[in-house]
């Protein structure tokens, strides 16, 4: 039994899909005007892992995301570099996609861009018109909230916060009322546009993802995602649209939202300089994807995470511990009674997954069996069955969370000189001649190895630079 906290409700509820375990799920997706950074990356990865695990979980999701490949910010960048818009989209949509690929966030079912449904959200802004929830005005077709009572039910209020997405509020003179937005723009001379019943125009930031989810879904869907800073105005917008259009209600059964990713406890933001692209932290990290996944799924979906440099060393740190655990158990022979009560273990994981996705402390789980295990296996009381059932559960659980086990690992080419001389201190080990060990120990280090004596023979490990 899963359960989510819905932001609709501020509850935590049991999912319930509409139809049996099939899952309709929408997550925002980029607008694709600029390199693709790690805010992207955070809600991508938070939500390829939810979605993962609900498949593991026995769900049928179909994971769908749209590209907003026309926006404001998009015709005025291909304004300042001289190019058509579609050059723009298509550059940065391509660049999105490899940064995904790069993560390896594998869950989405189908990508739809804004521009692929020009027909639907003309459909949608005409019924909204019939209806009497539009208006027009000089530059555009306006939804008029008044007419829709209960605009703020999700974020709890109507007007705008500090941590809101404020970048494409509509401002026109004669608005009906302040928070009104725009459902079509008037095309302006040299902008791109498309043919529709009242003018020459182009789609509104919050209708394209309605058109869209009505067009795979219908009325009502499962689960809606994103970032925290899209609930209002943007997700606020999609309500009041597709309520008003259908009267069926709830348009989404559970909202969820992730957090914010700060850096060094700031906003992201070019004008501070902390912009942090995911093609320049992979560019800059040994196994950066692997990184990026464990600092994000370590923290909870919901709630905000701080990156900077001392994080990094940490997350490095932890990935090492799971590198030298895999090893570790691959080495354990011994045929014996089993002491870890692996299904106790299991059951306490996937209760904490269940709960709203509770990552964090899933991984206090996964770590506190490490910490067991390898306490077993310094006494030689880990047994071959056990050491085989952690490693097939570690891969299990690796199925969502992606950052256990190294992927395209290339086997290190350990150097002969440093296998000579470990042969050669197990020898004087065995011989008992301890003074000598310590000194190949002392000349293996020298080389930049370290050598770890275990019941099941000599572990090498690189040393830290």
């Amino acid at each position: 039994m899963i359960k989510v906290l819905n932001s609709l409700s501020g509850k935590k509820e049991i999912l319930k899909p509409h139809y049996d375990k099939k899952i309709k799920m929408f997550v925002c997706g980029p607008t694709v005007f600029d390199m693709t950074h790690l805010g992207h990356a955070r809600t991508a990865l938070s939500f390829d892992m939810i979605v993962k695990y609900l498949r593991l979980k026995g769900y049928d999701v179909f994971f769908l995301q749209n590209i907003t490949d026309i926006d404001d910010k998009i015709i005025k960048r291909a304004n300042e570099e001289g190019v058509l818009w579609k050059q723009i989209a298509r550059k940065y949509e391509k660049v999105y996609l490899q940064s995904m690929k790069s993560l390896g966030i594998t869950a989405i079912s189908q990508y739809a861009r804004a521009t692929d449904y020009i027909p639907e959200i003309i459909n949608q802004v005409q019924r909204l018109l019939d209806k009497g929830y539009a208006y027009f005005l000089d530059d555009g077709i306006y939804y008029d909230l008044s007419k829709f009572k209960d605009y703020g039910k999700l974020s709890k209020r109507t007007t705008l916060q500090a941590e809101d997405g404020v970048s494409r509020i509509d401002e026109a003179v004669g608005k009906r009322n302040r928070g009104d937005f725009c459902l079509w723009k008037k095309s302006k001379a040299g902008e791109p546009k498309w043919k529709s019943p009242w003018f020459f125009g182009r789609p509104g930031w919050h209708i394209e993802d309605t058109a869209i989810t009505e067009k795979f879904f219908g009325p009502q869907y499962d689960i809606h995602g994103g970032g925290r800073d899209l609930m209002f105005p943007h997700h606020e917008a999609e309500i009041a649209q597709m309520e008003a259009l259908s009267g069926k209600k709830p348009f989404v059964k559970y909202w969820l939202h992730t957090g914010f990713l700060t850096i060094n406890g700031e906003k992201m933001s070019k004008s501070l300089k902390n912009f942090i692209t995911v093609d320049e932290f992979l560019q800059k990290y040994e196994e950066g994807a692997r990184i990026l996944r464990l600092l994000v799924l370590k923290n909870h979906y919901r709630l905000a995470i701080d990156f900077n440099e001392k994080i990094i060393e940490q997350i490095k740190k932890e990935l090492k511990i799971f590198d030298e655990f895999e090893q570790r158990l691959k080495l354990v022979k011994k045929e014996q009674k089993g002491i870890l009560k692996m299904q106790l273990i299991k059951k306490e994981f996937y209760l904490a997954m269940d709960d709203d996705f509770n990552t964090p402390k899933a991984m206090g789980i996964i770590f506190s069996l490490i910490r067991r295990a390898n306490l077993l296996i310094d006494k030689n009381q880990l047994s071959k069955k056990e050491a085989g059932e952690i490693l097939e559960f570690l891969k299990e659980i690796d199925n969502f969370f992606g950052f256990i086990f190294r992927k395209n690992k290339k086997k290190e080419m350990i150097p002969a000189e440093v296998l000579k001389l470990v042969e050669k201190r197990e020898k004087y080990r065995q011989e008992k001649n301890f003074f000598q060990a310590d000194i190949m120990r002392n000349e293996i280090k020298k080389l930049g190895y370290l050598v770890e004596d275990t019941f099941n023979g000599p572990v090498i490990k690189k040393l830290e630079k």
